[in-house]
């Protein structure tokens, strides 16, 4: 007798599971174990794909047929045909099915889509199976007390997939006439790129505001650790700091004083001959918490930030951990642990950190998500006792094992007590000879219970022990200081920061648009289809972002209504739990709400077939810039062939590295003032061919000879360094630009070559050669300036030293100990985020209570290190493991047989009695029907560069400061 089909959706998962279920059956054989590698069948994307009779139909584009309750038609992938017969062929010799797709909606669709492709026979058992991590145990749990397929949950993950073919078909073809033809629009994608459009916008309007304050280094007598403090009031008010002034320049606070340099360097010139004392002195105690175990979206956003990879990077990693069996599912909104999972997590902490550092009782968490859908538990380490981040290590890519430590890390972190201290603000002051009062302020925190830091103390940067938090000397009132130093400092306020991955996977979540599991395709998808693009890690929208989002909330401003997206995800939470009908929903968004009269409007269909008309394709193309010094207007297009700037008759491509904000009206006249084919600006003695300086899409730059020179070569080119005008560039600059990359020499050392050049992040130097398998050294060069001067020698010192992340000076340490005895490189003491500690740069130990900075022996520095050293080679700080934790096996509850039948309904049949829509949906529409488009305007903005589509001019919406 034959024995189970599994079928799950990758070979990894399938080699374990194979592993897990070895002398497992129901009778006959062992399970025979096949992977799906994910989706089998989708909408059909041809109407020629569609039956002979339906071919013709006025939806036949959309591959689903609203008449008959929106009837999807299927068709299995070409790439899917021979995997489906493959999984045919094996069906016909088991005695059972069990379909083990992800728990979640798009695996019940999964294992939907295969049951409908497969058509097990009549009779044969047909089981859902569920598991959340892939252990041994869960597999075997799983399999032993399977479930019914969830026809809601497909319905869900249906009804979604239909309403991005109805909204990315339709609105799609309005992009593809109104914009550039090729262009696509999406549900959640173009509100995702309205979001990043808004923010530049915000940035082109910013109009940045300058004050002045005063940074002080002050001493006490009696405690010679010298401490900074700011001016923060001057005769009783408070000095103005950024966030007292509007993104418009404008002092938001009456009560504050704005300094200027002059008022600042006169003050600090009377301060120095002034007599300051400690005024106040107020201690807080410090509490923080840990933070909640991951879900989806916070393991993007801290994974993206502190580790430095994409969304989509993360969760491909994420996904890799798991099916390898390293963590729970990676796709979950909920941030609670099981039983086994708390217990691990405090027996692990205890082992480490001593039974002192896990509270009395577990902790439990909230979730914070907009919307929850359906969850599993949060990401967490499998299994009922976790494997160490060493254990991990060696079995993992380098990626996956940072990624699994951050998980480790936080989940231990969750269930240990919180970090407390004390948290100290000192306030001292000063009167001059001419009457004036000056108060500065200075704070300090110190950690005297790291709490959960000591399991999870994650820094974005490598040098963790600097951050602007600090200990401050023990001062009293009325101590008398020195002034060492005073120092007056300016300042300007910063437009916005664009978003990142990290920032707008958190906006997306707080908004309550689209789902963890989506974050991370929506921002691949914007980038792919070019509405948006990286600068460094900064999301920049593309000019043809701009007119699309422009168009949209032009015309079609509910479909990029925030509340709107927001709303439809609670719906779609809805049919999940069987609480609303997809046909209703699907209803109401395509044909429009029905009103008393019995008559639907303001669905989508009526919209994009309305408003088509009514749409002026040059104006939301079209983005004036500002005058010229004649009066004539300068605008930017996004353009068939990429952007570019008009006046008059006069046109010039605009580089696609050019960001929209940063497109002024004097970058725009220098782009428009480039020859349109190049200017030659002398000969190369050496080749006897013509330099020229050009323009091109990403930026200026000189080129050695022309095409028809070299018909079987690209001409030799170099991008202009930064600042570098076009019109002023001689022919020796440009020669030395075509240089790079230079060699310097050799190491004299190794013989390896090192050379200067400039790359897509900068002016840098390598050194060694590239091969199929060797990356040269490399280190980065403070400026391009710096490639035309930089020497050999200078090279070799930059190579001598470590390499550091970053641009930022390290803090001069409080203390030199002399050479560690064991490692022999030099101790020093700095002053870090929880407090001093001693390093020899390889390894940091916190200085113990009792141990003062200023008097600590080179001896002492060395026992810290050493203890240091020694728990990190141990991987702990005991040496005994948690022992493993045994949990009674809960059998799922089954749904009663004949509940729901499985792969008899077809997808759209009606039903004979529909449930609501519900006020999601049908609320919302009401609502934003009528709305027009949402854009950002403040009155009394300063004038300068205006940036606004003829469409915003026209209907009477503000452009854009810049």
């Amino acid at each position: 007798m034959s024995g189970p089909l599994v079928i799950v959706e990758s070979p990894t998962k399938a080699k374990k599971i194979t592993e897990f279920l070895s002398g497992q059956s129901t009778g006959g054989d062992a399970p025979t174990v096949i992977a799906s590698v994910g989706h089998i069948r989708d909408l059909v994307t041809k109407a020629s794909h569609l039956p002979a009779g339906d071919q013709k139909q006025w939806w036949s584009y959309l591959g689903i047929n609203p008449d008959a309750d929106f009837q999807p038609f299927y068709v299995v992938h070409d790439s899917k045909k021979s995997l489906v017969a493959d999984l045919k062929r094996a069906l016909k010799n088991a005695d059972s099915l069990y379909l083990a797709t992800d728990e979640d909606r798009e695996g019940e669709a999964i294992a939907w889509h295969l049951l409908e492709a497969l058509k097990p026979p009549k009779g044969m058992p047909v089981h859902r199976m569920v598991f959340h991590e892939i252990t041994a145990p869960a597999i075997r749990e799983a399999f032993a007390n399977p479930r019914e397929l969830d026809l809601d949950l497909v319905a869900a993950q249906e009804t979604r997939r239909l309403l991005d073919r109805l909204y990315g078909y339709d609105v799609s073809q309005v992009a593809w006439r109104k914009v550039n033809r090729g262009l696509s629009a999406g549900r959640v994608q173009s509100v995702a790129t309205r979001l990043v459009v808004e923010r530049e916008r915000e940035i082109m309007a910013f109009v940045s505001a300058d004050w002045w304050d005063i940074k002080g280094t002050f001493a006490a007598a009696s405690e010679p650790i010298p401490f900074e403090a700011k001016l923060v009031a001057v005769d009783g008010a408070r000095v103005a700091t950024g966030n007292d002034f509007s993104d418009f320049g404008e002092l938001t606070r009456a009560d504050r004083v704005v300094l200027t340099e002059d008022d600042a360097r006169g003050l600090a010139s009377e301060l120095t001959t002034a007599a300051f004392a400690v005024r106040s002195v107020e201690s807080k105690p410090y509490r923080r918490r840990p933070f909640a175990p991951f879900i989806t979206s916070s393991l993007q956003q801290v994974a993206g930030r502190m580790l430095k990879i994409s969304a989509k990077q993360v969760m491909s990693m994420a996904q890799s951990l798991y099916q390898q069996g390293y963590i729970t599912y990676m796709r979950t909104d909920s941030t609670s642990l099981s039983g086994a999972a708390i217990a691990a997590a405090r027996a692990e902490a205890t082992e480490r950190f001593g039974a002192g550092s896990v509270p009395d009782s577990p902790r439990t968490f909230g979730t914070q998500a907009v919307n929850a859908q359906e969850a599993h538990e949060a990401i967490r380490p499998a299994g009922d006792r976790f494997r160490s981040p060493a254990e991990v290590r060696n079995e993992v890519q380098p990626g996956e094992a940072r990624l699994y430590e951050l998980i480790w890390s936080r989940t231990l972190a969750s269930q240990m007590i919180d970090a407390t201290g004390e948290t100290v603000t000192v306030r001292l002051g000063a009167g001059t000879s001419s009457g004036r009062d000056a108060e500065f302020s200075a704070a300090g925190t110190v950690i005297t219970e790291r709490g959960w830091m000591q399991a999870y103390d994650w820094s974005p940067s490598d040098d963790s022990e600097e951050d602007s938090e600090r200990r401050l000397p023990p001062v009293r009132e009325g101590d008398a200081l020195d002034a060492t130093d005073l120092s007056p400092e300016g300042h300007t306020t910063k437009p916005p920061a664009r978003f990142t991955e990290p920032t707008l996977v958190a906006k997306l979540e707080e908004l309550g648009v689209g789902r963890p599991s989506t974050y991370a395709s929506i921002i691949e998808t914007i980038q792919n289809r070019g509405y948006v693009w990286k600068k460094a890690s900064a999301l920049v929208p593309s000019w043809t972002a701009f007119a699309v989002t422009t168009m949209l909330e032009q015309h079609f401003a509910e479909l990029v209504d925030y509340g709107f997206t927001r709303d439809l995800e609670g719906v779609l939470d809805r049919i999940a739990t069987g609480e609303v009908d997809r046909v209703a929903t699907l209803e109401d968004f395509y044909f429009g709400v029905q009103g008393d009269d019995g008559v639907r409007s303001g669905g989508l269909h009526d919209l994009v077939t309305d408003r088509l008309p009514e749409i002026d394709a040059a104006a939301i193309n079209t983005f004036e810039l500002g005058e010229d010094d004649n009066g004539m207007m300068i605008i930017a297009k996004p353009g068939r062939y990429g952007p570019y700037v008009q006046r008059g008759d006069d046109t010039a491509s605009v580089p696609e590295t050019l960001a929209p904000a940063d497109l002024t009206v004097e970058k725009a006249l220098e782009l428009l003032r480039m020859p349109k084919g190049g200017k030659p600006i002398g000969m190369d003695i050496e080749t006897g061919l013509t330099v020229f300086v050009m323009s091109g899409k990403f930026g200026p730059y000189v080129q050695l000879g022309e095409t028809d020179e070299a018909p079987d070569a690209k001409p030799r080119r170099a991008s202009l360094f930064k600042g570098m005008d076009p019109y002023d560039v001689s022919l020796d600059t440009a020669l030395e630009l075509l240089s790079f990359p230079k060699l310097l020499g050799a190491d004299p050392e190794t013989g390896e070559p090192i050379r200067a050049q400039n790359g897509k992040f900068g002016p840098y130097l390598t050194k060694g050669d590239e091969g199929d398998d060797i990356k040269p050294d490399s280190r980065s060069l403070a400026s391009e300036e710096e490639l035309l001067t930089v020497t050999l020698a200078e090279a070799l010192r930059l190579f001598s030293e470590p390499k550091r992340r970053g641009r930022s000076a390290p803090k001069a340490p409080l203390a030199e100990l002399g050479p560690d005895p064991v490692t022999n490189r030099p101790m020093v003491i700095k002053d870090g985020k929880f407090g001093p500690y001693v390093t020899d740069g390889e390894s940091n130990a916190s200085l113990r209570v009792g141990d003062d900075p200023t008097s600590l022996s080179p001896e002492r520095g060395a026992e810290l290190l050493q203890a240091r050293r020694e728990a990190v080679a141990n991987g702990t700080v005991g040496t005994k493991k948690a022992p493993a934790k045994k949990t009674a096996v809960k059998k799922a509850g089954a749904k009663k047989a004949g509940a729901k039948k499985l792969g008899t309904k077809k997808a759209g049949t009606k039903r004979a009695a529909k449930k609501p829509a519900g006020d999601g949906v049908a609320g919302t529409v009401r609502r934003t029907v009528a709305k027009g488009a949402s854009t950002r305007s403040k009155a009394g903005a300063k004038k300068a560069t205006i940036v606004r589509s003829s469409a915003q001019r026209d209907a009477g919406i503000p452009g854009s400061n810049n």
